[in-house]
């Protein structure tokens, strides 16, 4: 399977791509894009603008009589003394009709590894892009290698929505002309790199135009504020089709009391896939033992009563056997309706990897895969190729540099249970550790 598709429908729009009814839940959205592009003061703007800010929080971001919005999210030293994001900082604010919890992501390449921890959860990405760093007097504007990059990424993690936000139109000469002429390079990239665009918005986060208060015909844009396609965009869809499956984090043993059972052990874990069952059997992977389900807790109350676990719940499992269970197993349904689906473990696997690491890539090495709660060894057996992110091209390589994005074959010491990324995040997505340095080296996504 390719990672990219040149010769594909195109599937973009400059707007909002189409009305969606209001979701019930916040929405957790990241900005991200290259360096300086106005990413901090953006949700700077929006904390401000929707009053989601202490009168005395706002006074202590006050520099030479001015407010740096910025500094309401730059929260270490080292950013403040830099003026750049080099952690990702979580802010939360809410309107009339939504919450929101905002991931603000580094610009620099050496932190892209911590653009993709924040996109791996996110139900929205804004890619905000400078007008002032772009030729935008010309009809073929060149994109600056982070904007694609950040996209690209944003893309192959499933973030199920991708906004273009075009900053600082407010600081050149022709905002219609510099609008006009960045927007249709982002669509071309988009069409030819397979990415839904949910709108393509002008903004001014300096100035706050279009942002929360729209800015009426300014660049010729007539569509709603950065705001209200926040308000309208989906939130991540639970994963409730395939087979159902628990990754097991922690192994708990009750001391109630006051229950029947008491010393029966609880399986904490996260629901990955379908919906579990009181009654369900189920089986554990790897020692392929088997179980029924005698009780789900709901682990927000730790109290039993729930009768079935969601995609995307928290729970605690108890057996009605006791059998080795450890953190990092996985719990697998086997009397579901589509068991005949059911997946299987495996030794080899071919991967999309973005390598985040000083070091590059070579053939052969081996490292630390962490897939869900499991740490097992794997060795990079090939490389099959690079992609160029100026060309979409798949290129051929011996190894991989920082911040590359290519495709590998990996073998496992051990079986692995997963599914293509495709299938689902959590079981198909784990990360690469270097076994000497320990430095999270590459995100892997299971093709």
């Amino acid at each position: 399977m390719s990672i990219i598709t040149q010769n594909s429908s195109p599937a973009v729009t400059p707007s909002v791509s189409k009305p969606l009814n209001q979701p019930l839940y916040a929405l957790k959205f990241i900005t991200c894009g290259s360096v300086d592009d106005g990413k901090s003061t953006l949700i700077g703007r929006l904390l401000v603008d929707s009053q989601a800010v202490l009168e005395d929080h706002l006074a202590g971001v006050q520099r030479q009589g001015e407010t740096d919005l910025a500094l309401l999210t730059d929260g270490l030293s080292a950013e403040r003394e830099q003026g750049i994001t080099i952690d990702v900082a979580y802010r939360y604010f809410a309107t009339e009709s939504r919450k929101f919890i905002i991931g603000d992501a580094p610009g620099h390449e050496q932190y892209t590894r911590n653009m993709v921890t924040a996109a791996s959860s996110a139900d929205a990405a804004l890619v905000i892009v400078d007008a002032t760093k772009l030729e935008w007097s010309k009809s073929n504007v060149i994109l600056l290698d982070q904007t694609r990059r950040h996209s690209l990424l944003a893309k192959l993690l499933r973030v199920p929505s991708i906004v273009f936000v075009i900053n600082k139109l407010d600081a050149v000469e022709d905002p219609t002309t510099a609008y006009k002429n960045i927007k249709n390079a982002l669509t071309s990239f988009a069409i030819q790199a397979q990415i839904e665009v949910s709108a393509v918005v002008p903004i001014s986060a300096l100035k706050g135009w279009n942002v929360v208060n729209s800015k009426e015909h300014w660049c010729g844009y007539t569509g709603p504020s950065l705001i209200s396609i926040l308000e309208r965009l989906p939130c991540t869809p639970p994963e409730s089709q395939g087979t159902t499956t628990v990754c097991v984090q922690w192994v708990e043993k009750q001391h109630d009391s006051n229950r029947t059972d008491k010393g029966r052990r609880v399986l904490w874990g996260r629901v990955a896939n379908g919906t579990l069952k009181v009654g369900d059997l189920v089986q554990v992977h790897p020692s392929g033992q088997s179980a029924k389900v005698a009780e789900i807790i709901n682990a927000v109350r730790h109290s039993n009563d729930l009768s079935l676990g969601f995609a995307g719940q928290q729970v605690g499992v108890t057996l009605e056997r006791e059998i080795d269970v450890s953190r990092g197993d996985w719990l697998v349904a086997k009397n579901d309706e589509i068991s005949n689906h059911s997946i299987e473990s495996q030794r080899q696997v071919t991967a999309t990897l973005a390598w985040m690491d000083d070091e590059p890539l070579v053939k052969g090495r081996i490292y630390w895969a962490l897939h869900g709660h499991q740490w097992v060894k794997a060795q990079i057996s090939q490389i099959h190729h690079r992609l160029n992110i100026l060309t979409l091209d798949e290129e051929p390589t011996e190894t991989l540099e920082t911040n590359a994005i290519g495709r590998v074959e990996l073998i496992f010491k051990e079986p692995v249970l997963v599914k293509s990324f495709q299938d689902s995040r959590l079981m198909g997505a784990m990360i690469l550790v270097d076994t000497a340095s320990h430095k999270t080296s590459a995100a892997l996504l299971v093709n």
